[in-house]
């Protein structure tokens, strides 16, 4: 049983330890984690929290100061914390001998060379872990460091001069963190593309749109594929539950399918499919999120964790929302790019597309940059779009023998089979969408161009405007074109059209390699596929509404 003297409350005064170390870093890094409560896995933590096994089990007692002498044993992991100083520290091992105690540190990387053999960053968490032993009353002479992957043991000598350091660092993290602004990112460093959070922070991305005359490279530094994919479960009456680490879908017949909850991004349900408490809380703990639509492909809405625990976000867009001028600004932008992307479709895609269709939507782009209101920006929306769709039909290159007629977008409910499809690749769209703010602490259901109205994701709107043609409509033209669905895969009832549990799969499918394919970002100049895309423009927009970037960049295809 481990012993503390302290009180531990949750003082938010108190800094962790290990976010000094962070800090020393990487003022940002600093930043993301303990303001924003920012976390990304990676191979180097995940190794990390596997070497830590052994000592994050409570084992063995801290005696009181007055009761150490003689003893010699060691204890595992105390939480300690210094008020006077502000810190709070986890100790992994701390080793009893002569009347003292000497804290003891494990890390997953390298000692540096030299002659200190010890990073300047764990030297300022070690002696914050000393910090707290003195000020319980302890005597803390040194200090160890144990490098795993060295194989390594470190030690370091406690004095005055160290711990003044680590007072006077703890003192300008607390004035880092009480700012809403976050420290700039390091610029070209070396730190970066080893860091997890490095496609959380976006670096060479933020200098880039920062400082765009200097022309910055930005070094891919995230992975561009996710091996984590979505789990649609469409059979009428399924039962998911879990099992181990692993989601078990049952469907009526008894039939069994087991999916890694590692392998999954997302859980999709549609109509009555039920899931136990055991599943949700195991996808609740992954941060998976859980949508939910109706059996005809309507989002109804999403289980989730609470989200990041930092509401500046939410406090910069809300502020944002409020200023006219802001939010005319950003939903022009939003405009401007949709009916650009759907000129670029229609020329790449379609037979002998007029060219005054081409001109004409040109014209609307540039006329919603300079719109004067949303009521007019509203108006040159509604006219490009029926400039698009009135020649949509030419993108269409179906069976000869059995084609896929399309004469005006309509819905609520959908009249037609392209459609039926249309409809379920914007539903499925704005799903992604509202999965991707909400994972960067915005609000999904407070936009710029949307206006607000109960149950509706403005903002998952607003976003998913430029992207319409890009992903959803480009699904529709692969699955027509290329034969995936019939006539046969599609259901009437009365006026209304909807898809079969075979014309669904067939769409996940197209959707799902259309979300995985790579395109080239025309800013930034590496490649990414759209579903890491989502992300990336969500967290820029983020920035732009907290101050850090000038304007929102959005995405216009070439």
């Amino acid at each position: 049983m481990t012993t503390s003297h302290v009180d531990q409350n949750n003082d938010p005064e108190l800094i962790l330890a290990r976010m000094l170390n962070e800090f020393v870093y990487c003022p940002r890094l600093f930043h993301l984690e303990w303001v924003q409560k920012e976390w990304a896995a990676s191979a180097d933590t995940l190794a990390g929290s596997r070497e830590h096994h052994r000592v994050d089990k409570e084992t063995g007692d801290l005696p009181k100061p007055g009761e150490l002498a003689g003893q010699r044993a060691e204890a595992r992991s105390i939480t300690l914390s210094a008020p006077e100083a502000g810190v709070i520290a986890k100790l992994d091992v701390a080793e009893l001998a002569d009347g003292a105690v000497v804290p003891v540190d494990y890390k997953h990387g390298t000692a540096p060379e030299g002659a200190d053999g010890i990073w300047d960053a764990d030297r300022i968490q070690l002696g914050a872990q000393a910090l707290t032993l003195i000020e319980n009353g302890y005597r803390c002479e040194e200090a160890i460091i144990y490098y795993v992957s060295s194989r390594r043991r470190v030690p370091m000598v406690i004095d005055e001069t160290l711990l003044n350091e680590v007072r006077q660092i703890a003192q300008q993290a607390r004035v880092v963190a009480n700012d809403p602004q976050m420290p700039p990112p390091l610029r070209d460093s070396p730190k970066c593309p080893g860091c997890s959070l490095v496609g959380i922070c976006l670096p060479d991305e933020s200098n880039r749109l920062t400082e765009p005359e200097e022309k910055t490279k930005v070094r891919r530094l995230y992975a561009s594929r996710d091996d984590a994919l979505p789990l649609y479960i469409q059979a009428y009456g399924a039962r998911i539950g879990k099992k181990g680490e692993q989601l078990e879908i049952v469907e009526r017949d008894g039939a069994k399918h087991r999916v890694r909850l590692l392998d999954t991004s997302q859980v999709a349900l549609f109509g009555s499919v039920q899931i136990t408490s055991a599943a949700i809380g195991a996808l609740l703990r992954q941060e998976i999120p859980l949508c939910h639509f109706s059996y005809g492909g309507w989002f109804q809405g999403i289980t989730h964790t609470v989200g990041p625990a930092n509401c500046r976000a939410r406090l910069h867009q809300y502020h944002a929302a409020a200023d006219e001028d802001h939010r005319l600004d950003l939903a022009s932008g939003f405009v401007e790019r949709k009916i650009m992307n759907c000129r670029t479709l229609l020329r790449r895609n379609g037979a002998n597309v007029d060219s005054t269709v081409l001109k004409s939507l040109k014209r609307f782009a540039t006329s919603a940059c300079k719109a004067a209101n949303p009521e007019t920006l509203l108006g040159i929306e509604g006219a490009g779009a029926r400039t698009y769709f009135g020649a949509f039909p030419s993108m269409l290159k179906g069976d000869s023998i059995d084609p896929f007629e399309f004469e005006c977008r309509n819905r609520r409910p959908p009249r037609d089979p392209v459609n039926a499809l249309l409809s379920l690749a914007y539903s499925v769209l704005s799903r992604d969408w509202t999965v991707a703010l909400l994972s960067v602490g915005l609000d999904p259901f407070l936009g710029f161009y949307h206006q607000p109205r109960h149950g509706r994701a403005a903002l998952a709107l607003d976003l998913m405007e430029e992207f319409r043609p890009l992903i959803a409509d480009s699904v529709v033209l692969q699955l027509v074109n290329n034969g995936e669905v019939r006539k046969r895969d599609f259901i009437r009832r009365g006026s209304a059209v909807s898809l079969t549990d075979r014309g669904r799969k067939s769409f996940f499918l197209a959707y799902e390699r259309r979300m995985a394919h790579e395109v080239r970002h025309p800013i930034f100049g590496y490649k990414v596929s759209y579903r890491r895309l989502l992300e990336v423009q969500a967290r820029l927009l983020a920035r732009h509404l907290a101050g850090e970037l000038p304007s929102y960049d959005g995405f216009r295809t070439r």
